[in-house]
């Protein structure tokens, strides 16, 4: 018997942003840097109601990229064109994370790519990450109408599956989308630091170093 055969865990759920890719904390410093706005404009237009009612319209699909564009450029107070391109301009695979959800695929773990969206028109954030040859499910929220934290999103991933949360662990970097998911009875694991995700994943999967 392997040894991902000895763990209780049937499957495993990657947040895309900040987990699959560079940390967006990371991300948002170098877009300000190139951008040649102050340290922390991001953040604060992120913050406002308004900017988070765009993130939301966005990710659940009821806006456009350009809409979103005009409307948190405003907000930054810099140029709309092809704004969400030029913000995740270094979002970057984290080529360890991918590795260990090969990994665990090949050692028969389920593995699903559970994303709030920013759309894929005309600029598709996911272009060059081979998701769907990479993992068994992917669920992005624009195609579906639901988001996390809602216990909904996270049960279109579950079906998509056919796992029960309890056999499955859920990887993220927002402790809101964590907190939902453990209460819905995922493992959850914090996915800040790319080597800390391989080293807890191959733990709790029993998965060999590579």
């Amino acid at each position: 018997m392997d040894r991902a055969a000895a763990s209780s865990f049937r499957a495993v759920v990657f947040d895309f942003f900040g987990v699959l890719t560079s940390n967006m904390v990371e991300v948002i410093t170098w877009f300000e840097n190139r951008e040649r706005i102050a340290p922390g404009t991001f953040l604060r237009a992120w913050s406002d109601p308004r900017g988070q009612d765009l993130f939301r319209r966005l990710e659940l699909g009821r806006i456009s990229q350009e809409d979103w564009n005009a409307g948190f450029a405003a907000l930054m107070g810099v140029k709309s064109d092809n704004l969400l391109a030029r913000y995740l301009h270094d979002a970057f695979p984290a080529y360890p994370v991918l590795q260990v959800a090969r990994q665990a695929r090949a050692a028969g773990v389920r593995t699903a790519v559970l994303s709030n969206s920013l759309g894929r028109q005309p600029y598709d954030p996911y272009a060059g990450f081979d998701l769907d040859n990479t993992f068994d499910a992917v669920v992005l929220s624009a195609e579906h109408g639901v988001r996390k934290p809602e216990p909904e999103a996270f049960q279109v991933v579950l079906d998509c599956l056919g796992v029960s949360a309890e056999e499955c662990l859920f990887v993220d970097d927002s402790e809101d989308n964590l907190v939902a998911a453990q209460r819905l009875g995922f493992t959850p694991v914090l996915g800040l630091d790319e080597d800390v995700v391989v080293r807890r994943l191959r733990e709790l999967l029993r998965l060999p170093g590579l």
